[in-house]
């Protein structure tokens, strides 16, 4: 291990270089202009885990984008790590807020920035290198690893779940390893052991066949936006609950050791508020701020549109009114069964002069892992090498819907050793990846190797 680690450092500048060149393809998996875009950094990736002697490597097209399949398998009696992560990346929009082109990397601040440098081409990048510091030292890594790469997590993995069915032989491991979430903070280790699921739908609530003259017809035909904005504000009570019937039936209470847990996280409650520009906190009655965004679900109205939107005046009623909600879920709760009371809701309250189109758009499923396996105590001794003290075990607001499909279909937890921070504007401009993160990540994967591979 030792010599791995020193070539990793040795090494470093030219990990960066390399990344720029991944960074550099446009790979945004939304926009079909970009799809050739796309199977470009597929096909990066299979060259570059070729030439780094991987023994096993394809792009496997699926009715979507490739998926990037690779091997490499030292001893079968050594445990096996499955190795997640996605090259796709989010739309670099608004271009005008980028200070560098959003795939023109640029070094500055002790950071690389350009879309993707965090989520996830950087944090996946790591992997790569630290499966090569060990290829060009030691002449194996300690453990038999295998990589899936997917190109369209940002817009869905919509062809992931089957892929994973398909290829469930070759897929099969001890663990998987995702590094596509964030430390605690700057310098704080942490491993996140839960994520919160998801629940995304659509409501549209139609009166009229067009829009009307508002001095004409309003008073006596309901305008949609009044309506859709009534039944919105109604979603929440003034304890900040959802009231949707059954929201609550299957929530799982965090227990008080977790609860104790959270305590001792170094949060500055004042410190959290200025990094997002609140001067209030609007958190569930009873529960902290950390316990609110990691641990409890929510409900929260994403994008509203109804009437008129340009510049000046123009008095209409408008003929409808639309908005997208996002839940985020915890254990035990499904997503199908929230999107189902959600649309309950909206049942029962749309007005007899209404009509409503509810749309159950996607979701995925919480997931909580074992926080005393083999694995996980793997990553602790390792972070705690790196960073010489424990890392803290943390759960995650975010949603990363694949971790519960690999728990289904695979029957593997995952292992979730992220290097990002929440403040690398990840889907936002100026996307950047700290590049002491980026070394101190591929040290930290270097010595995870080492300790799993003892756990046999």
């Amino acid at each position: 291990m030792d010599t791995a680690l020193t070539y990793a450092r040795d090494h470093f500048e030219e990990f960066i270089d390399e990344l720029g060149e991944l960074l550099r393809i446009p790979s945004i998996s939304t926009d079909p202009a970009y799809k050739h875009d796309v199977q470009r950094a597929a096909a990066w990736l299979v060259d570059h885990l070729r030439g780094l002697g991987v023994t096993r490597v394809e792009a496997v097209p699926t009715e979507g984008h490739p998926i990037v399949l690779a091997e490499h398998i030292v001893d079968e009696d050594r445990p096996t790590v499955l190795v997640y992560g996605h090259y796709d990346v989010q739309p670099p929009d608004p271009l005008a807020l980028w200070t560098s082109p959003p795939f023109e990397p640029v070094r500055k601040n002790g950071a690389l920035y350009g879309r993707g440098t965090c989520d996830d081409k950087g944090q996946l990048f790591m992997h790569l290198k630290a499966l090569e510091a060990y290829l060009k030292t030691n002449g194996q890594p300690p453990i038999n690893l295998k990589f899936l790469f997917e190109g369209e997590e940002e817009s869905g993995s919509k062809h992931l779940p089957h892929f994973i069915e398909t290829y469930k032989d070759r897929l099969a491991a001890n663990v998987v390893l995702i590094s596509d979430t964030a430390l605690f903070a700057p310098g704080v280790p942490s491993i996140t052991y839960g994520l919160r699921g998801l629940a995304y739908v659509e409501v549209v609530l139609t009166g009229p066949d067009r829009d009307l003259h508002s001095g004409v017809y309003g008073g006596a035909v309901e305008n949609p936006v009044n309506a859709l904005a009534r039944l919105i504000a109604g979603l929440h009570d003034a304890n900040y609950r959802v009231t949707i019937p059954g929201f609550y039936d299957d929530v799982r209470a965090l227990t008080d050791e977790e609860r104790a847990t959270f305590q001792q996280l170094p949060f500055d409650e004042q410190e959290w508020m200025a990094s997002v520009g609140v001067e209030a906190l609007y958190a569930e009655k009873g529960y902290t701020v950390w316990e609110a965004v990691t641990a409890r679900p929510t409900l929260d109205c994403n994008g509203i549109w109804g009437g008129y939107q340009g510049k000046g005046a123009k008095t209409v009623l408008p003929a409808s009114a639309g908005v997208k909600i996002s839940m985020r879920l915890v254990p035990d709760q499904d997503p199908d069964d929230i999107a189902e009371k959600t649309r309950h809701y909206f049942e029962a309250h749309t007005p007899p002069t209404m009509t409503l189109d509810f749309r159950n758009l996607h979701g995925g499923k919480p997931v909580l892992v074992n926080t005393h396996s083999p694995a996980m105590q793997a990553a602790s001794e390792a972070m705690t090498g790196v960073y010489d003290q424990k890392p803290f075990l943390v759960r995650g607001g975010g949603s990363i819907p694949i971790v519960a499909d690999f728990k289904e279909i695979l029957g593997l937890d995952t292992i979730l050793m992220g290097f990002g921070l929440d403040s690398d504007a990840i889907h936002s401009p100026n996307e950047h990846f700290g590049l002491d993160r980026f070394q101190e990540g591929i040290q930290s994967i270097i010595r995870f190797m080492d300790q799993y591979a003892g756990t046999t």
